[in-house]
């Protein structure tokens, strides 16, 4: 079955997405929401009105108007007064700010619980069969709904990547079970098929989650026992054996199907008029540069970097002599604020440009002149520079992002590392991230990682072609929930 295909009916079909309220998440979902949305089945994109207004205004390479003319619906929610947008903050956020702003979301998420079954409920008088795709974060707020509702089905989505979710599960079977010498090897040998490596020493729960986010999950899991199926923003090219330990531990826990349909990004932009008529400077700024000349650094909406962290990076940066694009949100100049060194973008505007504002990530990586990325490592990001050929500077910050790092780095060999996760609390010094930085763009090591990363990038986007592992995935997955 192919998307777009007109002798298929699907008005009795309704799809409603319940997305965890973090930018990362909501971006997720609304990419999955265009992907679904070509099958012409309706989507019903569900959430906070803030949240969703912050989904949409950062969207990027793809038609949203286009898309929410047709297929797409957005159901909005009033939002709690205090609920903490990570558009509310400025770029350099404390660490006591970053908690309660996790702190926000979690307490918000729990209050969709009732508008979402009203609506959901309301929805299913109307169509065949609802099909809710809810965040792996959000079970506990679409349960109701679910077992209540004769003909509704869940499909749990997982936002982080299969290596993430397997090593985890792995940690917890290995060194928390304290299973006897050969039952651990025959453990080993039943749970981890070939091809799967697991570094020793990964970081560990403990040090990644706070304890509130690490007892929201908890509760999460414990409200998990709905789901039909686990979708992935992964594919086969990237995680294979890893999806397939997946297999093996979801059939553990009685969940028999799963599907791969990564990427949810868009694989190509050019040619595109809608961004052609609003383009970005930063790109203006590109066209001008050599091809994968220059490395792209950001950080994700959540970021908390010191003044003497970004002194630091400023200062390795400048001593790379690699052209750069830095983007870092609104700065505020108030006294005791985070600044960019005083006089510091006069001083490099031949090698670098900095965004104070939100920039197109996707369409940066996809541009022929950016070589690499200094990144916090979330899986978006991720997803996106290797759907686009481009290794990685990896510098984690938290939640799955270490775990990412690692599987950048260590399994697919297309990173070098410059916050050791292990050093987390330290200032990463200028001359680390000088190393770094010339180690990616200016070295023949960095050369490699790169021609990796660019088979990598073709193997994706070939998947998402009529016949590739995505595109199956896809089809496979609409064909289910539109069963008769």
């Amino acid at each position: 079955m192919a998307a777009n295909s007109s002798d298929q009916n699907h008005d009795q079909i309704a799809i409603v997405m319940v997305s965890f309220p973090a930018q990362g998440h909501l971006n997720q979902f609304l990419h999955l929401s265009r992907l679904i949305s070509s099958y012409d089945i309706p989507i019903h994109y569900v959430g906070f009105s803030t949240a969703i207004t912050q989904a949409k205004a950062r969207i990027h390479g793809w038609d949203l108007a286009a898309a929410t003319n047709s297929f797409i619906h957005f159901q909005e929610f009033p939002t709690p007064s205090s609920f903490m947008s990570s558009t509310n903050c400025s770029d350099n956020i404390s660490s006591e700010t970053i908690s309660k702003l996790i702190a926000s979301v979690l307490d918000a998420s729990l209050t969709l619980r009732e508008p979402v079954t009203a609506f959901i409920k309301k929805l299913s008088s109307t169509t065949r069969r609802v099909v809710i795709i809810y965040d792996s974060m959000m079970a506990s707020t679409v349960r109701d709904a679910v077992v209540s509702i004769q003909n509704a089905e869940a499909y749990c989505f997982h936002a982080i990547s299969a290596f993430s979710i397997s090593s985890l599960f792995w940690d917890v079977i290995k060194n928390r079970l304290h299973l006897p010498s050969f039952l651990g090897k025959l453990a080993e040998k039943f749970l981890l098929p070939s091809g799967v490596y697991i570094p020793e020493g990964l970081p560990t729960l403990k040090s990644t989650f706070t304890p509130e986010f690490t007892e929201f999950l908890r509760l999460q899991q414990s409200c998990n026992k709905f789901s039909s199926g686990n979708l992935y923003d992964t594919c086969k090219v990237l995680e294979g054996p890893y999806l397939e330990t997946l297999t093996r531990f979801n059939r553990l826990l009685g969940i028999r199907k799963q599907w791969a349909i990564g990427p949810f990004n868009p694989v190509t932009i050019s040619g595109i008029t809608y961004f052609k008529s609003t383009r970005h400077e930063c790109l203006e700024w590109l066209d001008k540069q050599a091809p994968s000349s220059v490395i792209l650094i950001s950080f994700g909406t959540t970021t908390s970097l010191s003044t003497e962290q970004i002194k630091e990076l400023a200062i390795g940066l400048e001593k790379s002599q690699q052209k750069f694009i830095w983007v870092m949100r609104d700065v505020t100049k108030g006294e005791g604020e985070v600044q960019i060194p005083k006089g510091y973008e006069d001083k490099v505007k031949e090698t670098g440009i900095i965004v104070k504002d939100w920039a197109p990530q996707l369409e940066i990586l996809a541009h022929k002149s950016t070589g690499g990325f200094m990144s916090h490592c979330g899986w978006n990001s991720c997803m996106e520079s290797i759907t686009m050929g481009v290794p990685i500077a990896t510098w984690p910050m938290q939640f799955d992002q270490p775990r990412n790092a690692v599987f950048v780095t260590d399994v697919l060999k297309i990173g070098v590392v410059v916050k050791n996760w292990e050093n987390r609390d330290d200032t990463i010094d200028s001359t680390t991230i000088k190393n770094a930085v010339e180690k990616l763009m200016a070295s023949e090591e960095g050369h490699e990682m790169r021609m990796r990363a660019i088979e990598f990038g073709k193997q994706v986007r070939e998947s998402v072609k009529d016949g590739g592992d995505h595109q199956m995935e896809m089809d496979s997955f609409i064909a289910h929930v539109t069963r008769y």
